[in-house]
């Protein structure tokens, strides 16, 4: 029997259908794909310090407002003080502060025209003016003189006396404004260098300037060290780190803070082996992100930071379809977790109260993680099961009452690091490194103990010159001269 050209007309339309379908199999497969890579560039586009680990200073404009509540809309309230603001006033220097004083009397009486004698007023009408005088250098000369001999003729010099005659051309309050200026204040090398001369009339190279900077660095090593001990004692502890440049190569900032002290600490790399030598014997509770190089510390003794898990949330609310269901239920129970926080902290809610309403709500978070793990959603469940496996570390700011649900202590103190590191690009050599360390460590744990940090650096460099005792950041100021 012969074959019917029908028959074979409709083989070629069904091969041409299976074409068509694998066609329109493989078109449905790249619109995914490319559906899915536009998200995910929208997602990045979109990353601010609202919504992921970026600083608030990467934010464009118009990015800087509250957590969707709309109190950075333009237009809300007007610029400077607000209703009911008591306002700032200068206060007036006390009498035995001031240098000068200049009095007047009245001439005549008002009464009856007699004149009047100039008899100081118990409680005068007061105004100042402070001024700052010219700033002069004092430069101090030791000269070793050469006498001749009357008798014979011979000339004897006056030998060298290192115990009378400083080693250093530099006297230590300048050496201590230097490390104040380029390592506190972040001032360049050399606008240092015109600072010094323009203002205190001293003229310094940029090797002299380093050569100082690493002066004040042994001369802070004791300071230094007495602050890791306490940061080491501490019961509480907030820990951060941060990416350094040193010549080109990427290292690694870390700080660790507690109430009493701060430490910094440059290191080669964010590895657990290099960053646990750093905490000595794990004493206290740790406060931090969910950096898995930590995890050296028992999850029972830490703190993950809330406002971590805030930003991340907010990014998966702003997110369309189920992944924005889900985040938006987890910012909800977020937005709770602070609400109770905020009220605890300002005396609103009583600690037995605060601790029963997050027993409460502890859970119903959980469950929602949980949830959000079930759905297996790219880029959320894996996040979510990361929080879960440090479910212990949640909440125990609820169960302490000395540590708080946030990292921002941690995250205050090494952002002048990261300023300095955006202007300056780092550091040159682990001399700078260590210069780095130890100066701002000093300048932010004097700080704490209110301390006035040009005068303890002063101090310092006092004491490595052997012109007085070594001081300490924990003690009271009348122990460090000025």
């Amino acid at each position: 029997m012969s074959a019917d050209w029908r028959d074979e007309r409709i083989a070629e339309l069904e091969a041409e259908l299976s074409a068509r379908d694998v066609r329109v199999a493989q078109l449905e497969g790249q619109v995914a794909a490319l559906t899915k890579q536009v998200a995910e560039l929208l997602e990045i586009v979109g990353r601010n310090s609202r919504n992921s680990h970026l600083p608030p200073s990467t934010d464009p404009p118009g990015t800087r407002g509250g957590q969707g509540t709309g109190k950075g809309k333009p237009g809300q309230r007007k610029r400077g003080g607000q209703p009911g603001h008591g306002g700032s006033h200068r206060v007036l220097l006390p009498p035995e502060q001031v240098d000068e004083v200049v009095d007047f009397y009245p001439s005549h009486c008002e009464g009856c025209a007699r004149a009047l004698p100039k008899v100081p007023d118990s409680s005068p009408k007061r105004f100042q003016q402070t001024e700052m005088p010219p700033v002069r250098p004092h430069t101090k000369e030791w000269r070793c003189h050469e006498v001749g001999c009357p008798s014979c003729g011979h000339r004897t010099r006056a030998p060298y006396d290192a115990a009378q005659i400083p080693a250093s051309a530099f006297g230590p309050r300048l050496m201590a404004l230097i490390a104040l200026v380029t390592g506190v204040y972040h001032l360049s090398r050399r606008k240092t260098t015109d600072l010094l001369w323009e203002l205190c009339g001293v003229r310094l190279s940029l090797g002299a300037l380093s050569m100082i900077e690493a002066r004040v660095s042994d001369a802070l090593e004791p300071a230094v060290a007495e602050a890791w001990k306490r940061v080491g004692d501490g019961a509480v502890k907030h820990t951060d780190g941060t990416s350094w440049v040193q010549a080109g190569a990427v290292r690694a900032l870390w700080t660790i803070a507690t109430k009493a002290a701060t430490v910094f600490k440059i290191l080669a790399d964010n590895s657990k082996k290099t960053l646990e030598p750093l905490y000595g014997s794990l004493r206290g509770i740790l406060v931090s992100d969910r950096a898995k190089a930590l995890n050296f510390w028992a999850m029972e003794r830490r703190q993950i930071c809330w406002a971590h898990l805030l930003r991340k949330f907010v990014s998966f609310s702003e997110r369309a379809g189920p992944a924005g269901d889900i985040g938006r239920e987890l910012l909800e129970y977020t937005g709770v977790v602070f609400d109770y926080w905020h009220d605890y902290r300002d005396g609103k809610l009583a600690r037995a109260t605060f601790v029963a309403w997050m027993a409460a709500l502890g859970p119903k978070l959980e469950a929602a993680l949980e949830r959000a793990v079930a759905a297996k959603i790219d880029g959320l469940s894996g996040s979510c099961a990361d929080m879960l496996e440090h479910r212990q570390a949640l909440w125990t700011f609820a169960d302490n009452a000395d540590v708080e649900p946030t990292n921002n202590h941690a995250e205050r103190e090494i952002r002048a690091f990261v300023l300095w590191r955006k202007r300056s690009y780092g550091t040159q050599s682990d001399r700078g490194n260590v210069f780095a360390e130890r100066v701002m460590t000093v300048a932010h744990t004097a700080r704490k103990q209110n301390k006035n940090v040009l005068a303890f650096l002063t101090a310092c460099c006092r004491a490595r010159a052997g012109s007085a005792s070594r001081p300490s950041l924990f003690v009271p100021d009348a122990a460090v001269a000025t």
